[in-house]
């Protein structure tokens, strides 16, 4: 399918997710700096692009896709902001390093069950995995793992300022349709705690 194509997709690739604001975002790259310097083999994730996934959804029925901007409007009208903060690193293996999140984690961990069961109620199956709270930062590239244990110990003392989570984002990404990078973009979201 290509830009001028005017059929619509039949499917689309979807997550939910928390967006930091940009001022934290911006504390974490200043941080980030010499890590990037110091391992320019990993694929870093452009700024714009973090977030904090509270749902992955996968390929989605795109006709689904307006009963489910319903459920989750409903769900983060019910909700509130959450404070919470950047701190710390970690790694999946030797190939994801992730900054962790912290802070008022009961409250995201209920804006996640919320969150999923909004999805579930669409139709939409989802993975049985726990909630771990995180920001990823880069992934190893292919046959290279070099770098992700040492840039997670070189970021390990990394505490950034509280900051309030106010709008849940539905998010579409472009995984997997054609080369080039991963891009994402907000399909819809909305302020927690308006209804």
């Amino acid at each position: 399918m290509t830009d001028d194509d005017p059929t619509p997709p039949t499917t689309v690739r979807l997550f939910v997710a928390l967006a930091p604001p940009d001022d934290a975002k911006d504390e974490l790259h200043r941080a980030l700096r010499p890590v990037y310097a110091a391992h320019p083999l990993l694929r870093w994730n452009r700024i714009e692009d973090w977030h904090i996934t509270l749902a992955f959804l996968g390929e989605v029925p795109a006709d689904v896709v307006p009963e489910l901007r319903t459920r989750l409007a409903d769900v983060a009208a019910s909700g509130r902001p959450i404070a919470l903060e950047l701190r710390g690193t970690g790694r999946f293996d030797e190939r994801v390093l992730w900054s962790g999140v912290h802070g008022e984690l009961e409250d995201l961990h209920a804006l996640a069950e919320a969150t999923r069961g909004a999805v579930l109620e669409c139709g939409i199956a989802l993975e049985d995995r726990p909630l771990r709270p995180h920001l990823t930062l880069a992934r190893a590239r292919r046959g290279n793992p070099d770098g992700i244990g040492a840039a997670a110990r070189e970021l390990a003392g990394f505490t950034g300022r509280r900051w309030q989570a106010e709008r849940l984002h539905l998010v579409g990404s472009n995984v997997g349709r054609g080369p080039g990078p991963i891009r994402y973009r907000d399909v819809a979201a909305w302020p927690l705690g308006a209804g």
